[in-house]
């Protein structure tokens, strides 16, 4: 019990940092911004997932929990953060380097989920946009603000500090929850349900995936450097897998059926992508 506690608050004190950069960042477009040059900002967000891509593949858990803020203030598209989850790496690489694999797998596979992240936020805002016909939805961090009941009058510091110890005390408590019933299922057992679905190793490898903890990055991983499951299924795991941002995305944004469609659409894409590598056999 001591370790699963001390586990859960290391990881929720790592957040700590990236939470409340991105609360005063929330604070100061709300607060100091002009009308157009946050219209300047949000538009300059449709590259989002090329540069949410590219910046989610560093192992932190944190980057993918901003962004997730950031979604619900709509300061970020859907596809950013689609790109930003698919890319994110978590545990992976520094499991790679722990295990001393080589400099050419870990640029393969980081180069990987760049271009799957980066390509499938594309589409994502594509569909929305033109497709669905769906209007772009101007920023609107003040409902968070009176969702979070924060204060902002009081301060950008303290309207950041405020939002940031909600979201932490939030992320601890689920974390807590997750790490008891892993630690109850055993990492052993979880191992046995990717290993004995070889023919299916991609979709059940992206259900764990979806598991918002770092124990499903590790498994994943080693399993594939066991050679236990096809760089498919680990990719598949792996893409789907978001560390504390899909938390912290049903914290955040009040549409159930929103956070659903973004959980679902996560796991297609992982999965179909991991099936696509394993389809044309590729290997590192």
């Amino acid at each position: 019990m001591y370790d699963i506690i001390l586990d859960t608050l290391m990881d929720g004190i790592r957040l700590l940092p990236f939470l409340f950069v991105t609360y005063i960042v929330m604070e100061y477009i709300e607060h100091k911004m002009s009308a157009g040059t946050r219209r300047v900002v949000q538009a300059s967000g449709r590259f989002g997932p090329l540069i949410g891509s590219i910046a989610g593949i560093f192992p932190q858990c944190g980057f993918s929990a901003a962004a997730a803020s950031l979604y619900a203030g709509r300061v970020i598209t859907r596809g950013t953060l689609i790109a930003i989850f698919l890319s994110t790496s978590d545990e992976m690489l520094p499991v790679f380097i722990s295990q001393q694999v080589p400099v050419k797998v870990i640029l393969s596979v980081l180069g990987m989920k760049v271009v799957i992240g980066m390509a499938a936020g594309f589409l994502v805002d594509v569909i929305f946009l033109m497709v669905k016909k769906e209007p772009e939805q101007e920023m609107d961090i003040h409902h968070m603000c009176e969702h979070d009941h924060c204060h902002c009058e009081d301060g950008i510091l303290k309207s950041a500090f405020v939002h940031t110890a909600q979201i932490f005390f939030f992320i601890i408590l689920v974390s807590f929850i997750l790490n008891l019933v892993i630690a109850g299922i055993g990492e052993e057992s979880l191992t046995e349900i990717v290993l004995n679905q070889p023919l299916i190793g991609s979709l059940i490898s992206g259900i764990v995936g979806l598991i918002p903890n770092c124990a499903a990055s590790v498994v994943i991983t080693q399993l594939y450097l066991d050679g236990a499951i096809s760089l498919g299924a680990m990719m598949s795991g792996l893409l789907v897998g978001a560390g504390v941002g899909l938390i912290v995305l049903y914290r955040t944004n009040d549409s159930l059926r929103e956070n659903l469609k973004i959980t679902v659409i996560l796991y297609v894409i992982g999965v179909a992508a991991g099936i696509a590598i394993d389809f044309l056999g590729i290997t590192l």
